[in-house]
């Protein structure tokens, strides 16, 4: 226990905690549903604008939903709260899109649900290196850099040399994830985001595929 507090120490408990819980487990539920709304609503009848930056695929990847459980991670009080909210998280998000697929979409996908709901099973285990990267040291700082080239792994595409943001919006994530992750100091967090970018450009080029 020594060791991981070296990495990072829990803050004092939070007053509110229940309300914040409850407030994750609402936006899971909220992010899901609109989710699945833009999945069946024909792209002439959405706004311009979510049309114009592709929401509906974007929300349909998996860059997105893996920076929203880190930012719930990394701004939870102790290692124990990040495992339980972003555990609400995923279930909220889980639960509404498969519902609102079944019962307002008529078809349920099972094969692609069992997927979420394993990924949601797991999510408190995947949670913890999430908050000790939000710590200081070493480990801290190699468990961001992980991080960090795994998303830019889900933000963007390559080809031979090139490579490229999937998206706006996948752009706009890596940076919300660099900003999550950041470092005590403007080196440290320098140092992290280029080795990051390095890493995450040999994923890219080299896995054939992944998830999202």
């Amino acid at each position: 226990m020594a060791f991981w507090n070296q990495i990072r120490e829990r803050k004092a408990p939070e007053k509110a905690w229940i309300a914040r819980s409850l407030l994750i487990l609402l936006l899971g539920i909220a992010l899901g549903a609109f989710s699945k709304f833009l999945d069946c609503t024909p792209s002439n009848e959405s706004l311009r604008i979510l049309d114009y930056l592709d929401v509906r695929n974007f929300l349909g990847r998996f860059a997105f939903w893996v920076f929203m459980g880190l930012w719930i991670a990394v701004s939870s009080g102790s290692a124990r709260r990040a495992a339980v909210d972003v555990f609400l998280f995923f279930l909220g998000m889980v639960s509404s899109y498969y519902l609102y697929s079944k019962y307002v979409g008529g078809f349920f996908p099972r094969s692609y649900a069992m997927v979420w709901f394993g990924f949601t099973a797991v999510s408190p285990l995947l949670a913890l290196p999430c908050w000790y990267a939000g710590g200081k040291g070493k480990v801290s700082f190699v468990l961001s850099l992980a991080l960090l080239a795994a998303i830019f792994q889900w933000c963007f595409v390559g080809w031979w040399f090139h490579v490229e943001p999937r998206s706006l919006l996948e752009l706009l994530t890596f940076l919300g994830a660099i900003w999550v992750l950041r470092r005590p100091s403007l080196k440290e967090s320098a140092l992290m985001t280029g080795l990051g970018v390095i890493l995450g450009v040999v994923l890219v080029l080299t896995v054939p595929f992944h998830f999202g």
